[in-house]
Formats: C-alpha cells, sequence, structure tokens
C-alpha cells in the first residue's frame, strides 16, 4: 500500500512537472519573448500598435480588413487606380500613418518590423549577410506549396540549391530558350486569329488562362525537356494549393491550425500528395533512362544526389520542393505580370502603339529572336514599369537569424523583416510625384535614372536573395508581348473590373477580358 502511494505521488509530481514545464514554454514562447523583443525595438523609438494574447495584431487586422471594402471598379472609360494598398492592407496603411516609417505590430507570437523607410531598405538591399534569412513560417504558412525549396530556405540548403539552380537560368542558357518560348506564345496568337476572323473582325477575349497556359508550356518544357507533357497536369494542383491556402479563415492565427483536420486542410493534403506522386513518377522515369535530358530537372536531380545536403532532409524532398518553387515562380508569377502589362498597355493606348511601332520597325514581321529582343527599350520600359506597379511580391520578407545591425537600428534576432515594395515603389520622393501614375517614360535611362535610391526597385527582390529566373522572365514577357503586339490591337472590356487581391502574390480579383482586333 505504502509503495502504490509513493508511485502516485511520483506520478502527481512528474504530472505536476510536465505541466509546469509546458506552462512556462508557452509563456516564454507566447508572451515573454515577444514582449521582450518589442521591448527591445521600443528602447529605439520604434512603437506600434499594443497586441492581443496569443493573436497578436490579427484580430484588428482582420476587422480593418472586413470593413474595408477591396473593389477598385473601374472600365475602359475610367482611369485606373494603381495606389490599391488601402484596400488590400488597410492596417498597414492605418498604422503607418500613426507610427511613421518604421513600426512593429505582432501576427500571434511573431514579432514583425514593418519598414516603409527607403535608406533602410537601402542597407537591407546592400546587406549580403546570412544573418538575414526567410522567415521560418514561410515554410509553415506554406509548406504544401513551396516546402524548403530555395524560396524559402536558409543557410547551406539555400546555397546548395542556389548553386545547382542559378547557373540553368543564366543568360547564355535563356538565350537558348528563345525558339521555345516563341514556339509556345505563338499557338495562342493563332487562336486569337481564328477567334476574331470568326467573330467578324473583333473579338472580346478571356486572356487569363491563355498566359497561363503559354507559361505552363514554356516552363514545363525548360523543368522537364521531353517529359513536360506529363508535367502540366501538375499545374492545375498546384493552382489549387494555392487558392487553398490563401483561403481566409477564423482559425489562422491560432498556434498548430495547420494541422487541424478541417475541410479546407484535408483538400490540401491530398492535393500536396497527388502532387508528390506525380513528380517523383517523372523523376523515376528519368532515372531510369539510359541517356537523361540536361534540362532543369536533371541538375535538381544531380544537385540531390552530390551528397551536401545533410541532417534530415532528403534527396526526395530536394527534388520536390525545387520542382515546386521553381513552377509556381516561372509559371504564376510571369503569366500574372503579362495579365498587367495587357491592363496597363489597353489603358494606354498611346504606348500599346509605341511598343507596337517599335517591334514591327525591329522584326520586320518575323518571329523575335535574341537580337531581336535586346533591341526592344520600349518594351522594356513598359515591362519595368509594370513591374514597379504591380510587382509580384507587395512585402519581401526576412528573419534575422542573428542580432543584426541596419543603419542606426539593432534588429535583434528573431525580429521578422517586412519590407513594403508597394510603397517603396510609389514613394513621391523616390519616382517623383507621378509615383502613382504609369509613366514608363521614368525608365529610359534604367532603374538608375527612373529612382533617386535605384536599390529600392524591389521587383525581383533584393540582395544575395534576388530572382535567379529575372532574364528568364523578361525574355518570356517581351517575347509574349512582342508576339501579341504585332499581332493584335486591344482595349479592355467593359466587364472588367479592377480589383487588386493578394494571393501569396498580387493578382487581378477579376478576369481579365480584352477587345482585340488584328493590326
Amino acid at each position: 500500500m505504502e509503495l502504490q502511494l509513493v508511485l502516485v505521488k511520483m506520478l502527481f509530481s512528474l504530472a505536476l512537472l510536465g505541466f509546469l514545464s509546458l506552462f512556462l514554454h508557452l509563456y516564454r514562447v507566447l508572451l515573454l519573448n515577444p514582449q521582450l523583443l518589442r521591448s527591445r525595438l521600443e528602447k529605439q523609438r520604434i512603437k506600434g500598435p499594443p497586441p492581443t494574447f496569443i493573436f497578436g495584431n490579427v484580430p484588428e487586422m482582420k476587422r480593418m480588413q472586413n470593413s474595408k471594402s477591396t473593389a477598385l471598379v473601374a472600365s475602359n472609360k475610367e482611369k485606373l487606380s494603381h495606389d490599391f494598398a488601402s484596400t488590400i492592407f488597410p492596417c498597414f496603411e492605418k498604422w503607418r500613418k500613426e507610427y511613421g516609417d518604421l513600426f512593429t505590430f505582432s501576427l500571434g507570437n511573431l514579432q514583425i518590423l514593418y519598414v516603409t523607410n527607403p535608406y533602410l531598405a537601402k542597407e537591407m538591399t546592400l546587406c549580403s549577410s546570412m544573418s538575414l534569412g526567410k522567415p521560418g513560417y514561410l515554410q509553415y504558412e506554406f509548406g504544401p506549396l513551396l516546402g524548403r525549396g530555395i524560396l524559402t530556405s536558409n543557410g547551406s540548403i539555400w546555397s546548395h540549391q542556389r548553386k545547382t539552380i542559378a547557373p540553368e537560368l543564366s543568360m547564355d542558357k535563356v538565350k537558348g530558350m528563345v525558339n521555345l518560348m516563341v514556339e509556345s506564345a505563338s499557338s495562342v496568337v493563332k487562336e486569337w486569329q481564328g477567334r476574331i476572323q470568326s467573330e467578324g473582325g473583333v473579338a472580346e477575349i478571356g486572356v487569363d488562362e491563355d498566359m497561363t497556359r503559354i507559361s505552363a508550356l514554356i516552363i514545363s518544357k525548360f523543368m522537364f525537356g521531353s517529359s513536360f507533357s506529363k508535367a502540366l497536369d501538375i499545374i492545375s494542383k498546384l493552382k489549387d494549393i494555392q487558392n487553398a491556402l490563401t483561403m481566409s479563415t477564423i482559425l489562422k492565427g491560432i498556434p498548430g491550425y495547420r494541422y487541424i483536420p478541417t475541410e479546407n486542410n484535408r483538400k490540401i493534403w491530398k492535393l500536396e500528395k497527388e502532387v508528390r506522386s506525380m513528380i517523383l513518377k517523372i523523376v523515376k522515369e528519368r532515372v531510369a533512362e539510359d541517356k537523361p535530358g540536361q534540362d532543369l530537372l536533371q541538375m535538381i536531380i544531380e544537385g540531390a544526389e552530390d551528397g551536401s545536403l545533410g541532417g534530415p532532409y532528403t534527396a526526395e524532398d530536394f527534388i520536390l520542393d525545387n520542382c515546386k518553387n521553381v513552377y509556381f515562380a516561372g509559371l504564376e508569377t510571369t503569366a500574372i505580370t503579362a495579365l498587367w502589362c495587357f491592363i496597363l498597355l489597353a489603358s494606354h493606348p498611346e504606348w500599346q502603339d509605341r511598343c507596337r511601332a517599335e517591334i514591327l520597325e525591329i522584326s520586320g514581321g518575323c518571329l523575335p529572336d535574341v537580337d531581336m529582343l535586346r533591341k526592344m527599350k520600349t518594351t522594356t520600359m513598359v515591362i519595368q514599369e509594370v513591374l514597379r506597379l504591380y510587382p509580384p511580391s507587395l512585402l519581401l520578407s526576412r528573419e534575422v537569424l542573428q542580432d543584426i545591425k541596419l543603419g542606426e537600428i539593432l534588429v535583434p534576432k528573431s525580429v521578422n523583416i517586412w519590407l513594403s515594395v508597394h510603397a517603396l515603389h510609389r514613394d513621391p520622393e523616390l519616382w517623383g510625384p507621378d509615383a502613382c501614375n504609369f509613366n514608363p517614360e521614368r525608365f529610359a535611362n534604367g532603374v538608375a535614372g527612373a529612382c533617386k535610391l535605384p536599390q529600392t526597385y524591389l521587383a525581383f527582390g533584393m540582395g544575395s536573395r534576388i530572382c535567379a529566373g529575372q532574364n528568364f522572365a523578361m525574355m518570356e514577357l517581351k517575347i509574349i508581348l512582342a508576339l501579341i503586339l504585332s499581332n493584335f490591337s486591344f482595349s479592355l472590356s467593359p466587364k472588367y473590373h479592377h480589383s487588386p487581391v493578394f494571393k501569396i502574390i498580387i493578382q487581378p480579383g477579376d478576369e481579365v477580358k480584352l477587345i482585340v482586333r488584328k493590326v
């Protein structure tokens, strides 16, 4: 009896100790650590809205978002508004007015330093320290879509991924892709010509699916080579994952909500499993080939097998994550940017005419090649201006992995920095009084001539993490515009409503419909 009593007391003591340990851990993670970080920032006169327990400022953000209309309605007869931050991120605009161009807020227990100060942005852009890494929450929030690929990883894993992928996206390699890009985009030109002819010389065309199809063909051929047709089915599933991940839910902000078996989470898990199976099947077939191709997939497979990974990150994970990363970055961002180009050129026919005249003069009615594309200065200016107003990433996020000095600010370890690309790209002190207007002429002398601080033009990211595929994206966009503009003129359909939305990247909230005529 005494022995049983002793055992009960021991079990009770262990349970109590475990409970106290858990309580202290939660207290430290949810309350103490965020307070300490805020205190260190407040001592440097960096303030922000007071957070609530556990949820931080998430409830206030959701209230403001729900009370703000996200529709910026315009037609082809109205001027489009390019300053949409107050509808997409009303909380940031409000706090910026209250606390200045540098403030702090909380997402649950994450402490965010929000930056719109151009000089601090310049410091971040020039910083090459590995102490500024990609935030850990990206792998948690967007793990099913991005995993630990080149877009989200840090340290030696990221360095190895960059060394594997970046050489395949060099300008010399991209030049060899021009014919493939032209071939992929030409199929849409033929379809539009047929529609216009069958509809009496003018057609209303929804271009979203066409741009996705062009980008899907290009990135699939680039990555999977002769196996590209087997990979096209992956695209719709990745898109479904993206939409599911960005779906609003009252559970967002609760630690561990991604593991709750909600209907939406079960859908994500199912899609993730299917994508994994499809990619690995292609990889298995490739490994079995006697003479495998020299496409990006082959480079990723070889990069996974060279023994540089180490730790729990397997070769299979390396292949899966980077295939998904390249697919997402190479397809989604380029297709969406092409849509913004059409919207802005349709709204500014004078620039559409200028681009067309340049393209026809350079190409002489022939299909574009590398030399022609290099000479298309006006088209380049238009793309640069579109990327200024509608960059794929409105926010560039970094996690401070070790205490770091940026300008006069000492940013503590574990703070996440959000750099507002939207605010910097519309700062009249940097771009002039017409900063919110579409004016490609500002890029006549390149980025250095367009902006007071060229380092704050962040269309392709910043620092050592700048987009490895920027040459690829620019070449693809030039080819799409060259082929479409040399064959068609277009205006916005009255059915189009200008309502930018944020779904990991900024994209049109409404289908992009154009009234298209043959030139």
